[in-house]
């Protein structure tokens, strides 16, 4: 499965957890072409809207570049959402708040094993 069709089905099954979490929650298709910036998930539980960039790996480090974060960050400022990151390591799903990431060099890292990582759970 190549790139782009492992990070649609990464981003639908998402969705689907969400859904399964008592979030309503939409996929951007086709976030990243777009002339505007646009998160891959929009979520909400009628409390709490997220934008969320959703990466899958199957290494134990994802690396999000800083234009990345930083637009993320202005959606969901305008939008009135949370920003999150979400990834998948191989079968298993973290979630990251943005300032739980860590600074490495000219990349912000989100590590499997790292202690801020949340559980869907934590979303709510």
């Amino acid at each position: 499965m190549g790139g782009n069709q492992k990070g649609s089905a990464a981003e639908r099954e998402l969705v689907s957890m969400l859904w399964g979490s008592k979030f309503a929650a939409i996929r951007a298709a086709g976030s990243g072409a777009q002339k505007f910036y646009s998160p891959d998930v929009l979520a909400s539980n009628g409390s709490k809207v997220l934008a969320i960039e959703c990466k899958s790996t199957k290494h134990t480090n994802q690396y999000f570049e800083p234009q990345q974060i930083d637009k993320l960050e202005k959606f969901a400022e305008i939008f009135k959402a949370e920003p999150w990151l979400a990834v998948k390591f191989s079968t298993e799903w973290k979630f990251f708040k943005i300032e739980d990431l860590e600074q490495t060099g000219k990349a912000h890292a989100a590590a499997k094993d790292s202690g801020k990582a949340k559980a869907l759970l934590d979303l709510s």
